[in-house]
């Protein structure tokens, strides 16, 4: 995981609240880690917005996701 946190950190705009939330997201499922280590090893111009889209495409994307109720 510190590996992957180096990477987002070395993004060129890079800021603590993206760092933080794809550390969440990533530390739920080693998995999710390895993907995003893998995209960030393949495309090494890589923007934060780049790296956001690529998590929210993911297929377990949603389970993670809070959900308002409106009643």
């Amino acid at each position: 995981m510190e590996e992957l946190k180096e990477s987002l950190i070395d993004i060129e705009d890079s800021y603590y609240d993206f760092v933080s939330a794809i550390l969440n997201y990533a530390s739920k499922k080693e998995s999710r880690c390895q993907a995003i280590k893998d995209f960030l090893n393949n495309n090494p111009n890589a923007l934060s917005s780049d790296v956001v889209r690529f998590v929210s495409m993911q297929e377990d994307f949603k389970e993670d996701a809070a959900y308002m109720k409106v009643g």
